[in-house]
């Protein structure tokens, strides 16, 4: 039984409208970028009247901070539900392509890497912040486990290999690949991934 399903017609249609909103914000975070975004941008691409955005959510800085605790949700509960009986390097791998494909879909903004005022603003929340840190620490114990498997470099740092991995979710090489290579989504998440996991180098390397 979904959420939903126990809620009032009215407050359903409430929840409902809330997700369109976040919806739109994403998508605007995603094209125009925090600076740029406005409540009215926001109420437009909702279809909704300025109002009723506000009985939702107060300003810019709630919105673009309530977009990115719904990402992380999607990424906690993409883990949570990998078959537990795959590999350490299996489960990084499809996270990696969840998040490329959100990505490629308009869904996967920048935020915490385009302005220390964003970064601020988003530290401030515990909601936030906690997801964050169950997130890093719950990749770090797969990583481990990855280089204990021999599947990772060992003579690496966990974090380096974190910061790497996690830069392949906002890599240019995606949008170059999109624009001007003319590569179907399927062709770029499977050249990200070889990439992330395979490196550019040929077996002929010395």
């Amino acid at each position: 039984m979904s959420i939903f399903s126990k809620l009032s017609f009215k407050d359903q249609a409430f929840k409902l409208r809330e997700q369109a909103v976040l919806d739109a914000t994403t998508k605007l975070l995603a094209s125009k970028g925090f600076d740029l975004m406005t409540m009215d941008d926001v109420a437009g691409e909702a279809g909704i009247s300025k109002p009723s955005l506000y009985k939702h959510f107060k300003s810019k800085e709630e919105l673009a901070t309530e977009v990115m605790i719904r990402l992380l949700d999607g990424a906690l509960a993409f883990l949570e539900a990998q078959d537990g009986a795959l590999s350490a390097r299996a489960r990084l791998a499809g996270l990696l392509e969840w998040a490329l494909r959100v990505r490629l879909e308009g869904g996967l903004p920048f935020l915490p890497s385009s302005s220390p005022q964003v970064r601020e603003m988003l530290t401030k929340s515990l909601r936030y912040v906690s997801r964050v840190y169950k997130l890093h620490k719950l990749l770090a114990g797969i990583v481990d486990a990855a280089k204990q498997a021999g599947e990772l470099r060992a003579d690496l740092p966990t974090d380096v290999l974190l910061y790497a991995y996690y830069s392949r979710t906002c890599d240019p090489a995606v949008d170059y690949m999109q624009l001007y290579g003319r590569y179907s989504t399927e062709q770029i998440v499977a050249h990200m991934l070889a990439m992330t996991f395979d490196g550019m180098a040929g077996s002929g390397q010395h």
